[in-house]
Order: C-alpha cells, then sequence, then structure tokens
C-alpha cells in the first residue's frame, strides 16, 4: 500500500501528538558563551555576561520524531510515495500509547548588550511552531492506520479514553532584564524576566475523548460512544493557502513571560591566576566553579476566534458508513471540518478559545573542570502536557548531559539526551567564532538504518573578537583570573 509522502508524515508527527522542544541548541544552550542563545532556557543566563554585546544575525531550530513509525532513510529522499514494510516500518506490536513530536524556532535578529558587570538587557525575536497533545493506544493507531477499514477488525470494538493533536504557530517579541542579585564571598545568585508580546498566526486543535467503534465490516460501523472538540482560528478561514499571507506580527495579541535564577559557587576569585587583560569584557564573567539554574519558560498564552467551521460533536452513530469519517482526497480541510460537522450531533460550544504557551520548568547544573572541560547537566519538565486542556501546546520532557570544551572562539559540544519515552540521543554541536550548527541526535541519525526521529540547529551571530597573543589562564578563558579590585599575587 503506498501513502503521500505528506500525509503519512502529517500522521506520524502531528496525529499522534506532536510536543514542542523547550531546550532550543541542546548541549550548546547551557554554555557560558551562549550569550543570546541562552536567554530563552534561562533569562538569568544574560546577567554578569562575558560579552558587552551579542547580537543573533539568524539561528534556527528544528526537530521531529514519533514513537510509532520507524523510517529507512534512503526512503526519506526518494519520491512523492512511501510503502509500508519497505519504506517505513509501524510499530504494531507495542502496548503502550503512541506518540510524535516536532518543533520549530526560529531566532530573528535580537541582541544583548550588557549596562555593566552585574546588569543586562536584551532583545529577544522568535517566530515559533508547536504542538501538543496526548497519546492514543498502539490498538487504536493500528486501526487506523494499517489499511483502515481492515476487515481483520471485523467485528471487533477498538476503544480509547484520549487522542489527540494540537498545533500553533506563534510571533513573539521578548524584553529581558537580568541582573546579579547577591554577590558575597563565593556565591552569586543572578535573576532575569522576559516579557513577550505575543501574536497569535495560526492554531488548530482536535481532540477526542471516550471513543469507542464497533467495525461490523469493511464497510460499515458503529459509534457507540465518543465525543470530538476542535477548532481553528478564523483568519484561516480568510487568507490565501499561503503562508507569507498568515504572518502578521501584531495580530491575536497575547502576553507571555519566562523567568529564571542562576546561582554560582566561585571558591577561586581570591587573586590568583591570570592578570586582568585591560581589553576583555567583564572577565569575572566565568570565575565559577559550579552553576545551577532553574527557569519557567513560556508563562502566557493567546486568545483566538473560533472558525465558523469549529464545533463539538456528540460522535454516536449507527450503521454509519466506514469511509466517511476520514478525509477525502478531493476535500479541504475546511471541506472536511464542515461535513464531519453536519453529520454528528452538535453541542455546547464557545465562540473563542485560549492557546496555552508549552509552558515548562528548566533545571541546570554546570561543573568547570579546568577553565576549558566543563560537564552540563539540563532538564525541561513539562507543565501542560496532561488531557484536560484541549487547547494547549507541550514541551518534551526530556534530560541532557553535555561535557564540553570550549575556548574563546571555538567551542565542541557532546549532549546525550533521554526523552520521557526513554528514547536516547547523542550528538554533537560546534561553536567556531559566530557560528554555531549541531544536531543532538547526530549519531542515531549516522549510525542507524531506520530512523524515528530527528534534528538540527545553525545559528549566526555578531560578538566581539579580540585575538590575545598569551594569556595566563586555560585557554584564554575559565575559572583562574582574579577580581579588578585585587592588585597582584600576595608577597610571600
Amino acid at each position: 500500500m503506498y501513502f503521500s509522502k505528506r500525509l503519512l508524515l502529517l500522521i506520524a508527527g502531528i496525529s499522534a501528538a506532536i510536543t514542542s522542544h523547550a531546550q532550543s541548541f541542546p548541549g550548546y544552550h547551557t554554555s557560558h558563551y551562549a550569550g543570546i542563545h541562552g536567554v530563552p532556557f534561562n533569562p538569568a543566563s544574560a546577567a554578569g555576561s562575558r560579552y558587552r554585546w551579542d547580537v543573533n544575525i539568524v539561528g534556527a531550530d528544528a526537530r521531529a520524531g514519533n514513537t510509532y513509525i520507524k523510517f529507512e532513510k534512503s526512503s526519506l529522499m526518494a519520491g512523492d510515495s512511501l510503502r509500508r514494510w519497505r519504506d517505513y516500518f509501524p510499530d504494531t506490536n507495542a502496548t503502550r500509547k503512541q506518540y510524535g513530536w516536532g518543533s520549530a524556532d526560529i531566532m530573528m535578529p535580537s541582541g544583548l548588550y550588557s549596562i555593566d558587570e552585574k546588569q543586562s538587557v536584551a532583545f529577544v525575536w522568535r517566530v515559533r511552531g508547536s504542538a501538543s497533545g496526548g497519546g492514543v493506544e498502539a490498538a487504536t493507531a493500528n486501526f487506523f492506520g494499517i489499511d483502515y477499514p481492515n476487515p481483520k477488525y471485523n467485528n471487533r470494538t477498538v476503544a480509547d479514553s484520549y487522542g489527540g493533536g494540537m498545533g500553533h504557530w506563534w510571533n513573539e517579541f521578548g524584553l529581558t532584564y537580568a541582573r546579579v542579585i547577591r554577590d558575597r564571598g563565593d556565591h552569586r545568585i543572578k535573576a532575569g524576566i522576559t516579557l513577550k508580546y505575543l501574536a497569535g498566526q495560526a492554531s488548530v486543535y482536535a481532540v477526542g475523548r471516550d471513543g469507542a467503534i464497533f467495525l461490523k465490516n469493511q464497510n460499515t460501523i458503529d459509534i457507540n460512544r465518543g465525543t470530538l472538540h476542535y477548532a481553528y482560528n478564523a483568519e484561516l478561514d480568510t487568507n490565501s493557502d499561503s503562508w507569507q499571507s498568515l504572518y502578521s506580527p501584531f495580530q491575536n495579541p497575547g502576553i507571555g513571560a519566562d523567568i529564571g535564577v542562576i546561582y554560582e559557587w566561585r571558591p577561586d576569585n581570591d587573586g590568583f591566576g591570570s592578570i586582568y587583560e585591560g581589553g576583555d569584557w567583564n572577565p569575572d564573567a566565568d570565575t565559577w566553579k559550579a552553576r545551577l539554574g532553574i527557569s519557567v519558560v513560556d508563562i502566557g498564552g493567546i486568545r483566538y476566534d473560533k472558525s465558523l467551521y469549529s464545533a463539538d460533536l456528540d460522535m454516536r452513530a449507527q450503521n454509519f458508513p466506514a469511509n466517511m469519517l476520514g478525509k477525502r482526497k478531493e476535500e479541504s480541510i475546511r471541506q472536511y471540518a464542515n461535513r464531519i460537522a453536519n453529520t454528528f450531533t452538535p453541542l455546547d460550544t464557545d465562540s473563542t478559545y485560549f492557546m496555552n504557551l508549552p509552558t515548562a520548568v528548566n533545571l541546570m547544573g554546570d561543573y568547570n573542570i579546568d577553565g576549558r572541560f566543563f560537564v552540563s547537566a539540563s532538564a525541561t519538565i513539562a507543565l501542560t502536557g496532561g488531557t484536560k486542556d484541549d487547547h494547549k501546546t507541550s514541551a518534551l520532557t526530556w534530560m541532557t548531559v553535555t561535557p564540553r570544551y570550549e575556548t574563546r572562539h571555538l567551542g565542541a559540544y557532546l549532549p546525550v539526551s533521554v526523552n520521557r519515552y526513554g528514547q536516547v540521543d547523542a550528538g554533537v554541536a560546534l561553536r567556531a567564532g559566530p557560528l554555531v550548527i549541531g544536531s543532538s541526535s547526530l549519531f542515531n541519525t549516522l549510525f542507524q538504518s531506520r530512523i524515528n526521529r530527528a534534528d538540527v540547529f545553525v545559528a549566526l551571530r555578531v560578538i566581539p573578537i579580540r585575538f590575545s597573543k598569551w594569556s595566563w589562564d586555560k585557554g584564554g578563558d575559565g575559572i583562574f583570573r582574579r577580581r579588578k579590585s585585587n592588585v597582584g599575587c600576595p608577597d610571600i
């Protein structure tokens, strides 16, 4: 059986439940050289920056994956159709619920400026695509995904308590203020907040609850129970199909926020080590031995007017034509939504809906081994991943451990991560002057013939670059510095 590639990727990546990724630039995002790129993960990282200024020209982070289908890598570059058991392989024997995820985060021109050595401001402009949802049982995925209506399910009931997907595309302008709020002895605490002006571009959700379908034969089904709730924003009815016509940076306004705190332990600031090189900005920025951070990001959301074709429906029906349940080839999404709404029993519904952002808690720990070698651990914990709210996006809960090597102009990162579904990824990222590029799943992609997830990120920035002939500290930067208030090494 052949499938349209676009349709299959949509099923694998959206219908099962696409999830936003809260750690953009994984591995690199916790680096003390991340600058403007570290602000979305924790706004407190902007305070006491090692850069006087830092300008992002453009950056992008994209990823997709699922737990149900694996693809032959060669098939993804093939023609427009994919064949089951040759190009893609569903996990039909699975007993767990099935999920998929994907996100796109484009950082437009943005900048960070250090007011002084303790406080900074930043402007971050991002265009983001995200989606989230609940999982369906593997039996439900098999029922609809394998030759529906499949005669092997004749005279059988397939039931599921929940299944759905939500998508969201929005613009955000963020203003960040961060400062050192306590600096005493070996201990420093930084705090930061980002306030965001949100503009909703497109959103959609579709959720089925408490459903039970009995397949009488290949032509007829009984829907014995279940409700369906779906909506999309009204602008999608008035705009053309081109993405360019949908984009407007000020429509559907909303408010969002990020807030974070970072603690730094600084036992090596007693005057021993390198001299203060007069051309360096804030050499004390990275004289820490260990750091801990916590932030809550993507607080808030956007309210939308519903399309006239949105509906909440009681899906119960007897002797219903099985092929009428899905979208027909010639139908647009709008026509399909209208047909379903006119087929089943309507329930009371609101005229608007509030699309929550993928709110998450970010945790970070970072250890400075010798000023060149570091190891960090970070985690994202989704706060909107439940099934109660039909219209929200959700972050993917995951943890990353990253050993790294860094100097002023070069950095190498080896992130190893595990997500909430037990999938382990290993990748690499590189920083060379103004360029950052990487993938947190590169080694999986290279060494596995069949894959079910992949990601890539790249960024180009403008930062102050000064090449010095020598430095007394390790790698040109590191913990062995002295504060500007010190005069030199004490007499012996």
